[in-house]
């Protein structure tokens, strides 16, 4: 027990939190750099802006480099994922700020040296110069229109200055916003694959506690029926030792001994191929048949085909045991005790029938009558839904129960 507890406790210390999976975080990273990268060319080839040959690997790099800062975005973000909703956004919104720092800056030191080549061929383009003075100034030049110099070029008078320091900082600030509702994006993307995985996690605890409990209403029924068949078969035992009956009496222990330990050897929840539900009613039968030797004729119809057919243990043994309760201990003939099984619209029919005072049985309201076709209705209710079905009622010979459930387990070698 002090085992059992430890793992009990440690069960419980587990975080129960769900966690988005590597794969998916590498993909919608990968994704949206590779959407960015394949808009962001479209845009360049539709626009024209030249260098494509040189602009198309450095923005690889860019993205390349990106998705890894992103990475390290989602190694501290995923620190908040027990935290609550309003601590994630939070999170999101401030850890965004030097990502998109880190991003700018990425794609600054990628395509500086091009930036500057790109600035000196749009302003030729306006008649303008672009050059970077020794103190790092960039300075923007124009012609003064009516002079030249003394070999005949433009004379060019400075229009515009601007610091090294002002020029990267202008340029980080350019970029770093666009790529803070980059990040921000991805923050969300996260979170919502983040709540799909809490939710998906939900539905299988679910899922879990649901068959958990099945699993113990199966169980808390089937043991239902152990005691009492036991106290039905040591009534009987005590009545065949006070009449002197030993020979009888051992036999009935000896097949009692066997009786449970085939009954009790599966998982009570389990399901047991047909074959196994009728030899131990047969063997339950025999048993019966030590205290009612003339008047207890069993028979057993079961085709070939339907042997491995799956059904709930000892589903039949209630029902057995009413026929003998009801039909064979007040009769003063022989009652024969059918077991039968048939395929019906491909459904599986198995059939407890005796041709004892079947038409009598519901009016003598005998007691205790009822409670194992209860525990029937209730087994095959919490096992197939409503995919089972059990009548029962008096026949022309009898009287008689008939189980429907899904055919599953039938033999491969069904003819």
């Amino acid at each position: 027990m002090r085992g059992y507890a430890g793992k009990v406790n440690s069960e419980r210390q587990e975080p129960s939190s769900a966690r988005v999976p590597f794969a998916t975080v590498l993909a919608s990273i990968g994704g949206l750099w590779l959407c960015y990268f394949l808009l962001v060319t479209i845009r360049s080839l539709l626009l024209d802006l030249g260098f494509e040959d040189e602009m198309l690997w450095r923005r690889a790099v860019v993205c390349a480099a990106s998705a890894v800062i992103m990475l390290g975005l989602w190694l501290v973000l995923r620190l908040f994922d027990t935290r609550p909703l309003w601590a994630k956004i939070s999170a999101a919104l401030l850890l965004s700020l030097p990502i998109s720092v880190l991003l700018a800056q990425a794609n600054q030191l990628v395509f500086a040296d091009l930036e500057l080549r790109a600035w000196k061929e749009m302003a030729e383009q306006q008649g303008l110069r672009v050059r970077i003075e020794e103190s790092g100034d960039l300075l923007v030049e124009a012609p003064v229109p009516n002079l030249t110099r003394e070999d005949g070029g433009p004379v060019m008078v400075p229009i515009d200055r601007k610091s090294e320091d002002a020029r990267f900082w202008e340029s980080i600030a350019e970029l770093a916003f666009g790529r803070y509702f980059m990040s921000l994006a991805w923050c969300a993307l996260y979170l919502a694959l983040l709540t799909g995985e809490k939710a998906r996690a939900a539905e299988r605890r679910e899922g879990e506690f649901r068959r958990a409990a099945k699993a113990a209403e199966l169980r808390s029924l089937r043991y239902q029926v152990n005691p009492h068949f036991l106290f039905n078969t040591l009534n009987s035992l005590s009545a065949l030792v006070l009449t002197g009956k030993t020979a009888a009496a051992e036999r009935m222990i000896q097949m009692l001994s066997t009786f449970y330990r085939r009954s009790l050897a599966n998982d009570p929840t389990a399901d047991v191929p047909l074959r196994e539900e009728f030899a131990l009613q047969k063997l339950y039968l025999d048993i019966e048949t030590v205290r009612f030797p003339e008047r207890l004729q069993a028979e057993y119809d079961l085709p070939d085909s339907l042997a491995n057919a799956q059904i709930p243990g000892m589903i039949l043994q209630p029902l057995v045991e009413n026929s003998v309760r009801h039909a064979v201990a007040p009769a003063s003939r022989k009652v024969t005790i059918t077991l039968s099984a048939r395929e019906e619209y491909g459904r599986l029919v198995v059939t407890v029938a005796d041709d004892g005072a079947g038409g009598r049985r519901e009016a003598d309201h005998q007691p205790g009558f009822g409670i194992g076709l209860n525990n029937v209705h209730e087994r095959l209710a919490a096992r197939f839904g409503d995919e089972a079905n059990v009548v029962s009622g008096p026949t022309a010979h009898g009287y008689a129960t008939h189980i429907r459930i899904p055919l599953v387990g039938q033999a491969r070698n069904a003819a």
